[in-house]
């Protein structure tokens, strides 16, 4: 049988397997909506699959700047050396599980007026300058970095992709076989892309988890909703639309790292950070 075939057979399996346990889970639970579980917590892609994936729509974003203006980094190299810095802190805690099977490109949108940061599956990673310029320390950015390399980690944005597309839409994409619009699509709806409330909780709560390993303060994450919280934000931030309650995922964030026994207090870099602010265009 052809691989791909039975790729797709399989993952049609696997797709009405997790529907089926899902629909079970909501009556034995009677929670209101599928949404407050893990049950799509399958990966119907192979990590593989996903880095070819990441990569095809890194090229749908960077040849779409009229939506996604990324700042070249040959002209900011100062702000790119940041945030490859925070990056890689992160990234050598030595608590990320898919560390090594990730490509982590990191870019950075130029758009002021939006909080917002995003990943692609593979573990391209997408960061508003908006939300650079609106936090205050690097701690807190760090926090939010924390929390979209745990999605990449967790694989949860393959896992959203699939569930929201279709396994076959993904793996024509993967092959090169899909249409210009079909990719354009997927690109344009990754800044809102919709994770169950529980992979946004396992992102929270692993950011905590691989701040631990570093110097920075590990609840950074949840300066960033407290500062929501206390209204000093535009609007509020796309990502929070699957958990609306800031509120509530600052004392999480908190309860998770006392659970953990990390540092919540010193502030680390702020000079770096204001650097690296300032290095961005106003």
């Amino acid at each position: 049988m052809n691989h791909r075939i039975y790729q797709n057979t399989v993952a049609f399996c696997l797709v009405a397997f997790a529907f089926f346990v899902s629909c079970k889970k909501k009556v034995d639970d009677g929670a209101a909506t599928p949404d407050t579980s893990c049950y799509t917590d399958l990966a119907l892609t192979s990590f593989a699959d996903d880095l070819e994936l990441g990569r095809r729509i890194d090229s749908q974003i960077v040849n779409t700047p009229a939506e996604f203006n990324i700042l070249p980094k040959d002209k900011f190299p100062v702000a790119y050396g940041h945030l490859e810095r925070i990056t890689n802190i992160i990234k050598n805690s030595g608590k990320i599980a898919n560390k090594d099977k990730l490509s982590w490109e990191v870019k950075i949108i130029y758009n002021d007026s939006t909080l917002n940061a995003f990943c692609t599956p593979g573990g391209y990673i997408y960061v508003y300058t908006g939300i650079i310029k609106y936090l205050d320390n690097e701690d807190d950015f760090a926090g939010v970095m924390g929390h979209e390399i745990a999605h990449a980690d967790l694989r949860h944005s393959a896992k959203a992709m699939t569930r929201q597309y279709g396994i076959d839409l993904i793996l024509s994409i993967v092959l090169g076989k899909n249409a210009n619009s079909q990719l354009a699509q997927i690109a344009s709806g990754l800044s809102s892309l919709s994770y169950s409330r529980c992979h946004e909780t396992q992102a929270d709560e692993n950011s905590v988890g691989y701040l631990s390993g570093t110097q920075y303060k590990c609840n950074g994450a949840a300066s960033f909703f407290q500062k929501i919280v206390d209204g000093g934000g535009p609007s509020q931030p796309q990502f929070l639309s699957t958990h609306p309650d800031p509120g509530n995922r600052v004392a999480k964030i908190n309860a998770k790292a006392v659970s953990v026994g990390c540092q919540t207090t010193t502030p680390f870099a702020d000079a770096k950070y204001q650097e690296f602010k300032n290095s961005l265009p106003r």
